[in-house]
């Protein structure tokens, strides 16, 4: 259970905030409630460690970096990253490497395994350790989402990985050939079908909220990966029940109101990983480096370097109150600075302080599954109600109606292009746009047609993995390159 509370965070959510217990074996552990409320709460916190890898930048690193959102990076290990040069050699023993730990997937089956011990031993326990016994379904659902999810997210970053369904000891481990992308999906599809039958809108506890699954949370996934999958009727009918359920809306897009999406815990929150708890908060993470002069005062310039032509290209009208409540062009005439995650603490007032980042890593929110739901309705042919949710988005920014400058399945992705910037979306929009609209839009430096054909938009397993488990092939483009 010990491997169960290792992140990367500084510190820890309240509700992940519990002490390790040595003695903890499957002997003398799942006998109470909070036995398996701890067990599911661990799944949780093995996530963040996994979206918080490479200085905790996985999450971006993945769905953000590559893209036309950022054009260079002053760190070397980032900027290869951007530049998509996944092949960077990194010597074995260099563990610490953003490029060794992006190309590894151990810390996503560390989370699978936990959730697999979940649905293997809770079933188990007895009826009467529960308050009831839907509690206990409730766990199990919350872990067939997490199980979910892990391969999802692997899906769409390695496209093929092993399957395990099972949590067996290390001395019983055996190595695992790489499923078909299709079978993984697949698995993913079973675990949320069975999440959805076991959760509730509710949360057990409610202030765990958009923090941990509930039903919200699984039909965005399903909106999600229905549309990385092409099925859009599907796609439609998720995101439909997140949008009529009434357990969320929009936040404000002034300044402060839409700052705080990203603390977490907004309005708009379907589903988050907890960074801005009492006792947590990241070192390093996406507002270091992304942030510079005002917002954080330890550096100069911004580690990533966001184009300000590119914003302003972005951002056609001034009048946009996202580009007015979140872009800073006034501060360096090179680069725009993108202030979403300005939410800084420091440990005092003096030049050697502490900086903590205090900002939830946002998966799914409101907008995200409204603009989907759009996407969906424009790729059945139901233009129409697609134009209205999208219209819906720039009233929101405080823009005019869709002026249909483009067509509109690239006006809905322009918008999810503003609406969700640095949001870990961009990348895999960029895909689906590609595959299911055929409109590329990838920067040419970074992947051409020719390559994405050739399936460059997956990640490279590192060297180090293929050596461990033979068994492993590598990711199409990248088995063609030197590594």
């Amino acid at each position: 259970m010990l491997s169960a509370f290792m992140y990367l965070a500084s510190g820890c959510s309240k509700f992940l905030d519990i002490e390790p217990v040595s003695s903890a074996t499957d002997e003398n552990f799942w006998k109470t409630q909070e036995d398996a409320n701890s067990a599911t709460n661990a799944m949780y916190a093995l996530l963040r460690k996994a979206l918080n890898q490479a200085n905790g930048m996985a999450f971006y690193a993945y769905g953000d970096l590559p893209t036309d959102e950022i054009t260079s990076s002053t760190d070397q290990d980032i900027n290869p990253i951007v530049n998509m040069q996944l092949n960077t050699s990194v010597a074995a023993s260099e563990t610490w490497r953003p490029a060794y730990q992006l190309r590894r997937y151990d810390i996503f089956y560390q989370a699978i395994d936990q959730a697999n011990r979940v649905i293997q031993r809770l079933p188990k326990m007895d009826e009467n350790a529960f308050n009831d016994a839907s509690v206990r379904d409730y766990y199990i659902g919350e872990a067939y989402f997490v199980r979910a999810f892990a391969y999802f997210y692997m899906a769409r970053v390695w496209g093929t990985v092993p399957i395990i369904t099972e949590s067996v000891l290390p001395i019983d481990a055996v190595n695992l050939p790489a499923s078909k992308e299709s079978d993984v999906l697949d698995q993913s599809q079973a675990d949320l079908s069975k999440a959805l039958t076991l959760l509730k809108w509710s949360n057990i506890d409610q202030n765990d909220f958009a923090l941990r699954a509930n039903t919200g949370a699984a039909l965005a996934l399903q909106a999600h990966l229905s549309a990385w999958r092409g099925e859009y009727a599907d796609c439609i009918e998720a995101a439909k029940s997140v949008l009529e359920s009434g357990q969320y809306s929009f936040v404000g897009r002034d300044s402060l109101n839409y700052r705080s999406i990203y603390q977490g815990k907004s309005n708009e929150g379907i589903f988050e990983i907890s960074q801005n708890g009492e006792n947590e908060g990241t070192n390093r993470g996406i507002g270091y480096f992304s942030l510079a002069g005002p917002y954080f005062r330890f550096l100069t310039d911004p580690i990533l370097r966001i184009s300000q032509d590119y914003i302003k290209t972005l951002f056609k009208d001034n009048n946009d109150k996202r580009f007015k409540s979140v872009f800073d062009i006034a501060y360096n005439g090179n680069y725009a600075l993108c202030t979403k995650y300005a939410n800084v603490k420091f440990s005092s007032n003096a030049s050697n302080a502490n900086a903590i980042f205090k900002n939830n890593i946002i998966i799914f929110r409101y907008s995200d599954i409204k603009l989907l739901m759009a996407e969906g309705l424009a790729a059945t042919g139901k233009n129409s109600a697609a134009e209205t949710i999208l219209n819906e988005i720039r009233t929101q920014a405080g823009l005019p109606a869709n002026t249909n400058e483009e067509p509109l399945i690239e006006a809905i992705f322009s918008e999810r292009a503003r609406e969700l910037f640095l949001e870990g979306h961009r990348y895999y929009d960029l895909v689906r746009l590609y595959k299911h609209f055929n409109v590329y839009k990838f920067p040419e430096g970074k992947m051409n047609q020719a390559q994405f054909n050739a399936k460059k938009y997956f990640w490279p397993f590192d060297p180090s993995l293929l050596s461990t488990n033979p068994l492993l092939n590598q990711t199409p483009y990248w088995g063609t390159v030197n590594m």
